[in-house]
């Protein structure tokens, strides 16, 4: 199974701490060797990156992990394929522009028989995880308007997210770079990092970070993943069906909704991270 990573911040943040623990289940700690991508929100742009390559040795992760690059809203993705070959076209997140946004989505689980709607949006690649995206899309323009309230969207989306889920494993997040939906079938944790702020260490990697010497007071930072990616903090598990709309860095909308266990789940269940990973220095 793919693994997720997304933030919600209400100041423009460094992802780098939370990137470099992904980094090393990209192929080093964990399973997913078939590509990564990311995107970061900059005012009304998007900054992509997308390689094939496994993230844990990618020369690009190796780039973009010192980069320093700031933004509130962010969406990582690192894949084990399941379906789709092992291609640029098939790597996650992928985007679309609607109604004058970019909206950016990333998917982890699986839809073996999944049939999208026919409509403006259409996949390039061939994932199934594409394939919902565009179906999402279509829906959302099909059933809301353009300046739709927060809860509004939310209840589409959740509607949109409950009927995947009943098909298959449907985790996900996506953006317009206003908020940010999160949507668990299976496995996601979440934490809100806010002062008095104070020192992490991840788990993948022997990487310490002190919150306090790179935040103000005012900062609130909330980090999404498919599951921890420190050890020696509190992380909020999703329950089966939790979903949770993200702006600024606070949750603005929550809720649960009732979704089936499948018989693909146990198959797709990826081993736990390997901490004993080698030493990395992080660049704040």
């Amino acid at each position: 199974m793919c693994e997720l990573l997304g933030m919600s911040a209400n100041t423009p943040t460094d992802l780098c701490f939370s990137f470099t623990g992904l980094t090393r289940r990209g192929g080093e700690t964990g399973p997913h060797k078939d590509g990564w991508g990311m995107a970061f929100y900059e005012g009304k742009g998007i900054r992509l990156f997308h390689d094939p390559e496994p993230c844990a040795t990618s020369q690009i992760a190796e780039f973009v992990s010192h980069l320093p690059i700031k933004s509130e809203t962010a969406i990582c993705h690192i894949r084990q394929a399941n379906v789709g070959n092992i291609n640029l076209a098939n790597t996650h997140p992928f985007t679309r522009e609607m109604w004058g946004k970019y909206w950016v989505f990333a998917h982890n689980g699986q839809l073996p028989n999944f049939v999208p709607r026919e409509g403006m949006y259409e996949a390039v690649g061939d994932t199934d995880s594409e394939a919902m995206f565009c179906d999402l899309m279509n829906q959302v323009r099909e059933n809301l308007p353009r300046d739709a309230m927060p809860q509004q969207l939310a209840d589409t989306l959740v509607d949109i997210a409950k009927g995947y889920a009943e098909q298959g494993v449907f985790n996900c997040l996506l953006s317009n770079g206003d908020w940010l939906f999160s949507f668990c079938s299976t496995k996601m944790a979440s934490i809100t990092r806010r002062a008095p702020f104070g020192p992490a260490c991840l788990s993948d990697v022997e990487v310490e970070i002190d919150f306090a010497a790179e935040t103000t007071p005012n900062d609130v930072v909330s980090i999404i993943a498919t599951a921890p990616l420190t050890h020696d903090e509190q992380w909020d598990i999703y329950e089966r069906g939790e979903w949770k709309l993200w702006q600024q860095g606070e949750v603005i909308a929550s809720g649960k909704v009732d979704v089936p266990v499948h018989k693909s789940e146990a198959a797709m269940t990826s081993p736990s991270p390997d901490p004993s990973a080698n030493s990395l220095k992080l660049n704040p």
